[in-house]
């Protein structure tokens, strides 16, 4: 009997209810506001026998049609694979995807919270950070007390995790 090769399923995304909201309002935004003014300027261009080959506006629009179609299709191949957390099923033992971590920067003297999140939903002005970043890596998996160390732009980092929550 033959041996049947396994089959390579699609790895789960995990995102928190807010990225996941927000994503998904996204994707409404792109599909329903966005396309429609697209062909909206597209059609006033055919109107006004725009379509000429140096119409520069009209090359404008194109791009702007692809890059908006292409961030569509991205965000349907993410909610395609995407699962949302279950803030009740979030650990606080360790640091994981979904988890607010209080760190301490002895150095600086400073402590702040960040959220781990997938690289998907990751957004530095809003302390989102990616457990595939070089700080998130680092504080994957930690518990309250241990020291994370790292690599950045301005030297080694060394921050101690206070405080893991939900």
């Amino acid at each position: 009997m033959e041996e049947l090769e396994p089959t390579i399923t699609a790895q789960v995304l995990l995102l928190t209810p807010e990225g996941y909201q927000r994503l998904h309002e996204e994707l409404e935004h792109l599909t329903v506001i966005k396309r429609a003014e697209i062909a909206e300027r597209l059609r006033d261009s055919k109107q006004h026998g725009e379509f000429s080959e140096d119409n520069s506006e009209l090359d404008e629009v194109k791009f702007e049609q692809a890059m908006v179609e292409n961030r569509i299709a991205d965000l349907k191949g993410i909610f395609a694979t995407a699962q949302q957390l279950d803030p009740a099923t979030i650990s606080t033992e360790r640091v994981g995807i979904g988890t607010f971590v209080t760190v301490r920067d002895d150095d600086r003297r400073i402590s702040f919270e960040v959220r781990i999140v997938t690289s998907v939903e990751a957004n530095p002005d809003e302390d989102l950070v990616s457990n595939e970043s070089p700080m998130g890596t680092a504080l994957f998996g930690k518990k309250v007390g241990e020291i994370a160390e790292f690599n950045a732009p301005v030297g080694r980092i060394k921050y101690k995790v206070e405080k893991i929550r939900a």
